[in-house]
């Protein structure tokens, strides 16, 4: 049990004397970059669902993607 409370008693200390905290300035450049890399990388995806299809729903007309539609001309 005293191993646990030293633990506890270093873990406070390191948290409270020294880490960093970013300031509120920072934290928001952090959380502005972070929302627009998920925006980027939400657009890719769907770009990449759009053009492949990946949505077909069982409709044989929906729109199957740029692959079913090269596919379509193939076969």
């Amino acid at each position: 049990m005293a191993s646990f409370k030293t633990y506890l008693s270093e873990s406070y200390n390191e948290l409270v004397h020294k880490v960093s905290w970013p300031t509120w300035k920072e934290l928001q450049n952090s959380s502005l970059l972070v929302l627009l890399a998920t925006l980027i990388v939400s657009l890719i995806v769907f770009l990449m669902d759009f053009v492949f299809g990946v949505h077909n729903m069982g409709n044989s007309n929906f729109w199957k993607g740029l692959l079913g539609f090269i596919y379509k001309f193939i076969a």
